[in-house]
């Protein structure tokens, strides 16, 4: 008796197709549990908050560099994706909780993504010839659904700077000595993530930081959708 060759490839191939079906089936079930514990929740929330943290008080306090209205819309969807992380946090297997966290972390993401991408367009206009090229960017920020946040929290929503220009702006009689001086030069020509070869502007970090939380949460939704229907069908 001869083995047929044609078959045990077949057969190898159908084996390699379940195995990798069932590490992608391990892979959102794992998920699927993490975004039941409030870990993943906190840490969507710490992160974002953190974010708006060193853009106030390291960038804007301590750095000089006065916020656009984009940048403090960019401000806003942190907070909103922060937000939806702490309810979610609260107890992540209550669906009405879990909902509530998807729904504001996808809004914050998207409307992230948005500004971010606005405001890259300004920064991208304003270091051009392009002069007529900056436009959307108003005195007075103006935040969905008319919350008066530049008023509740000026220090943080008022816009002071001017769209596509993240210069340090010391103000006069302000001195500056030691590490302090050596950082506001570091951002001589603008905001980067790595100055010294201008790689990396805000508008583009933030669009990266949106676009990964917006991936990630679809992931996390996918995974608990699949998990469900999985289990009801069990």
């Amino acid at each position: 008796m001869t083995n047929n060759p044609s078959r045990q490839n077949k057969s190898h191939t159908n084996h390699s197709s379940h195995a990798r079906a069932n590490r992608l089936h391990s892979v959102l079930f794992a998920i699927a549990r993490l975004q039941d514990r409030r870990f993943i929740w906190l840490l969507m929330s710490a992160l974002s908050l953190a974010l708006v943290g060193v853009a106030h008080f390291l960038f804007q306090v301590y750095g000089y560099m006065s916020p656009c209205e984009h940048c403090v819309y960019i401000r806003y969807a942190f907070v909103v994706m922060a937000l939806g992380g702490l309810i979610a946090a609260i107890n992540p297997r209550r669906i009405a909780c879990k909902i509530l966290g998807y729904l504001l972390g996808f809004y914050g993401a998207c409307r992230g993504v948005f500004f971010s991408v606005k405001l890259y367009f300004i920064h991208r206009a304003a270091h051009s010839d392009d002069i007529f090229g900056v436009q959307g960017c108003s005195a007075q920020p103006h935040f969905d659904f008319g919350l008066p946040l530049h008023e509740w929290f000026p220090s943080l929503f008022l816009s002071s700077g001017d769209c596509g220009f993240d210069y340090s702006m010391i103000p006069s009689g302000v001195e500056l000595s030691g590490f302090h001086r050596a950082f506001v030069e570091l951002y001589t020509d603008g905001w980067y993530l790595l100055p010294q070869w201008q790689f990396g502007n805000m508008a583009e970090c933030c669009l990266l930081a949106f676009g990964t939380a917006f991936v990630m949460l679809s992931l996390m939704l996918t995974s608990s959708i699949f998990s469900r229907a999985t289990h009801s069908k069990a």
